[in-house]
């Protein structure tokens, strides 16, 4: 290693990943930085899993987060147990989580979903090119790897779950793992990110596949470091996070989260479907692609439960970030069976009913309409 390259003049991002807070770990200063130099060739990395030092709660032996009962109430999504049926969703990370089938039953067990294992079919895991080569583990990624399958299988318990783990967080492995989940799934969760750099539109053909859903979690550094790639991709559906207060009573509320990544992209032009919609105009991104596109929970302080075994002496901790909307929205896609796309969000006749954030800012204000900090809203409905 020659040392840590800076590949644009914003702040260092610690995300696209998960917002967690255990005692005693402090995850901010292991995050990757946007590029790393390999002699003799730049090789840059994904970010791994970022955190916020202002939220600081504890691992423990039962779950204090937010339950998938919980997040189907505030948003009125389907509750059947064969939500999804005949659907994938894929989720990609690098590195591996040995223990995630053991860990996403305890998660099924405990909050009465149904079981998803490899005998029954319902769980794959797979290395970038789709065989049993598993990379390394990693602790921090399994906790990532965590958070997205057990999301996914809460919003979507009917969907097959493919986890395609890439062998590093080198943006080449990733990439090889990208194009096999995007050959062998219709919704692809993605939740990392690197740092925009010029050339960067040239990897967009990796998240462009006709006939697939593919989502990334838009960062968890709010406006301040602006977007991170591959979110700025106009071929993708970039996700934001909002936080969620008093769910089933009367003082309801849902508000654009601080940490939820977003702003115009550096070298990204918007898709013609978002920068002919309605609001575009407004947040300033003058033909640049906008981010993020949509929104769901994920402020920490109103965090989901996640059952994680791996290096953990109490296994239920409370996990938020953009890492956590990503592949609810992958799901919640999953069980309409459409395809979603910039030209279905953004166009007039959209089937999708949004709730539309007003309040709420990440250093840019949630608006009425389109905004930076959440797009075009939350999804709310059990249609389509």
């Amino acid at each position: 290693m020659l040392g840590d390259r800076r590949v644009t003049d914003r702040p260092a991002r610690r995300c696209g990943g998960v917002v967690a807070a255990l005692a005693g770990l402090a995850l901010a200063g292991l995050v990757a930085s946007g590029a790393w130099a390999d002699s003799p060739t730049v090789e840059r990395r994904v970010h791994r899993p970022g955190s916020h030092s202002s939220v600081s709660p504890r691992a423990t032996s039962a779950p204090t987060g937010l339950t998938p009962d919980q997040v189907k109430q505030a948003y009125k999504f389907p509750t059947a147990a064969d939500a999804g049926a005949g659907q994938t969703v894929a989720v990609v990370a690098p590195f591996d989580d040995p223990n995630i089938e053991a860990d996403l039953n305890a998660f099924s067990k405990k909050f009465g979903l149904p079981s998803c294992t490899t005998a029954n079919g319902c769980f794959k895991k797979v290395d970038q090119k789709g065989g049993k080569n598993y990379p390394a583990p990693d602790k921090l990624w399994a906790m990532e790897i965590a958070l997205d399958v057990e999301w996914a299988h809460a919003i979507a318990p009917g969907a097959k779950i493919l986890l395609v783990e890439a062998r590093s967080d080198r943006i080449s492995d990733v990439l090889t793992a990208e194009d096999y989940a995007t050959a062998h799934a219709g919704y692809v969760s993605n939740s990392f990110g690197l740092d925009e750099y010029p050339g960067q539109s040239a990897l967009d053909a990796h998240f462009r596949r006709p006939g697939v859903s593919i989502f990334v979690a838009s960062g968890d550094d709010g406006a301040s470091a602006g977007p991170g790639y591959p979110a700025t991709s106009p071929d993708v559906i970039a996700v934001g996070a909002t936080t969620l207060v008093d769910i089933g009573k009367p003082t309801f509320a849902e508000a654009g989260w601080r940490g939820s990544g977003g702003g115009c992209s550096l070298y990204e032009t918007a898709s013609p479907a978002q920068s002919a919609s309605p609001g575009y105009a407004a947040v300033g991104c003058a033909g640049k692609r906008a981010v993020p596109d949509v929104a769901l929970v994920g402020d920490p302080h109103s965090g989901v439960a996640v059952y994680d075994s791996y290096k953990t002496a109490d296994n239920w901790v409370v996990v938020g970030g953009t890492s956590a909307s990503t592949p609810m929205w992958a799901a919640r896609a999953a069980v309409s069976d459409r395809v979603i796309d910039a030209n279905l969000l953004y166009g007039s006749s959209s089937p999708i009913r949004f709730r539309d954030v007003t309040a709420g800012n990440n250093g840019q204000p949630a608006l009425t309409g389109f905004d930076l900090v959440t797009g075009l809203g939350s999804w709310t409905g059990a249609t389509p």
